[in-house]
């Protein structure tokens, strides 16, 4: 386990020199895997910081994390065999139960049992399997991602793995400001700061937008045009909110209930938390006309995927650069972000390898 220092104590009071070097807190829920990627039977491995996971349902459906690795000669639980409620290592046989407890060895008596392994508390939400790796008692899970419980909306699940360090992904995020990325996509946009608001472990941002002389592309207007409501006062608002260690997305043009709501996850996968898995929820509010949203739906997935594309690949040229300058170089000038920084940096784990 990764040495975690004072997450808002004295080291963390500043933000420090490199926020590359500070390490997503172990201490909340993190999504390690897609629902259907955990199949009934079966053992699935994960990771958090390079710590192994593997998450198991049993034939029931009930579902358990373990660490993965067996007791006995460290290889991975994920390669096993799940019986019943156990798991059964590939090598020997050993079996462990849902809290980590080695029940059998098949070729020694039951009152000579080693110890077990680790157990991690394990949920699963809106078809997200979330893990709690951290050491201090786990916090109530959370009750929703984003608007994927709510049947106002239908729900994209996607991500993908990214090569860069889990604080370019806030920072990418939540400066609206880099819309020039998309113009081969979104066309020419213009964003306008409006403000922000912050409390303890939480920020967000809000941001109007323009498109002078310019249609807005087809993907865009599936989820913004045929939402707009004809009789409602216009609106034109964005908000994106870090809530440590997760972060949302939500758009209104008219009325009171967004037309789109936007869940993010980022889970460390390596130890240098140089790689991280992003898990997306992306919520469309459905239009009074039925059928409309699911016939435009692989327009607004294909649109979605390119937009999601282009931020992965900058992000990874910024890790890219990271990695060859052996520093962070950036020279960040607008104000917002940088008391973004200030928040990660607060909320994170310094000197996390």
């Amino acid at each position: 386990m990764n040495s975690v220092r004072n997450a808002a104590g004295t080291d963390a009071n500043q933000a420090p020199a490199d926020l590359r070097q500070v390490g997503s807190h172990p201490d909340h829920w993190y999504p390690l895997a897609w629902s259907q990627e955990v199949k009934r039977g079966r053992a699935f491995a994960s990771s958090f910081a390079g710590e192994p996971i593997v998450i198991v349902r049993t034939e029931a459906g009930d579902l358990f994390a373990l660490e993965d690795r067996c007791a006995h000669r460290q290889v991975p639980l994920s390669k096993g065999v799940v019986k019943d409620c156990h798991l059964h290592c590939c090598y020997h046989g050993w079996s462990y139960d849902s809290s980590g407890r080695c029940v059998d060895v098949p070729y020694l008596g039951k009152d000579k049992l080693p110890n077990g392994v680790r157990a991690y508390p394990c949920c699963e939400l809106d078809g997200v399997v979330l893990v709690w790796p951290g050491r201090l008692l786990a916090k109530p899970p959370p009750t929703t991602l984003g608007a994927a419980a709510d049947r106002a909306y239908k729900t994209r699940r996607f991500g993908q793995f990214v090569n860069c360090h889990y604080t370019f992904m806030h920072e990418n995020l939540m400066d609206m400001n880099h819309q020039f990325l998309h113009r081969q996509t979104t066309g020419k946009v213009s964003p306008r700061y409006l403000g922000q608001r912050s409390g303890k472990g939480w920020m967000e941002l809000d941001y109007s937008f323009r498109r002078p002389g310019e249609r807005a592309p087809l993907g865009e207007s599936m989820i913004v045009g045929s939402l707009r409501a004809p009789s409602a006062a216009p609106r034109d608002l964005m908000t994106i909110r870090t809530d440590y260690p997760h972060q949302s997305l939500r758009l209104w043009t008219s009325g009171e209930h967004p037309v789109l709501h936007v869940w993010l996850g980022y889970t460390p996968v390596d130890v240098q938390q140089r790689k991280n898995r992003t898990f997306i929820m992306l919520s469309v509010r459905r239009p009074k006309i039925p059928g409309l949203l699911e016939l435009a739906w692989p327009f607004l997935a294909k649109f979605t995927d390119r937009v999601f594309d282009e931020d992965r690949a900058i992000v990874e040229m910024e890790q890219a650069a990271y990695d060859v300058q052996g520093g962070d170089w950036n020279q960040e000038v607008f104000p917002a972000i940088r008391d973004l920084r200030e928040l990660l940096a607060l909320h994170g784990v310094h000197n996390h390898t």
